[in-house]
């Protein structure tokens, strides 16, 4: 299963607007190599986000973040994740918000199609 995001505040699409959204994503996500067009700032809500910097994912190379701690990624930042436990993350910025993916085929869909009953 993938991570869920809502918005809290402002469109995250809107050029050169401010923008609150939470990512609740579950135990054991991975979030892969991936960059964003604008600066991304992170806090932890729950759980812990464990983020690296790099173009391929690396465990070698993930930090643990946990509730209550701030990160700053500037943009074009090469960066991918690990959650451990339920984590929620809130980001904020100024839109546009969009992710750049190193290898798409790495990225589990947020809402996965319904699978057909056998």
């Amino acid at each position: 299963m993938g991570c869920e995001h809502a918005n809290v505040s402002g469109d995250p699409r809107a050029e050169g607007k401010p923008f609150v959204l939470r990512i609740r994503c579950p135990d054991g996500a991975k979030v892969p190599p991936h960059w964003h067009p604008t600066d991304e700032n992170m806090t932890i809500l729950q759980g812990t986000f464990m983020v690296g910097t790099g173009e391929v994912f690396d465990s070698s190379k993930l930090t643990p973040m946990v509730a209550g701690n701030f990160i700053f990624m500037p943009r074009t930042m090469r960066h991918f994740a690990l959650c451990k436990g339920e984590t929620v993350i809130q980001v904020h910025g100024i839109g546009p918000f969009k992710i750049m993916w190193l290898n798409p085929a790495e990225v589990v869909p947020t809402n996965p199609a319904a699978k057909p009953k056998p």
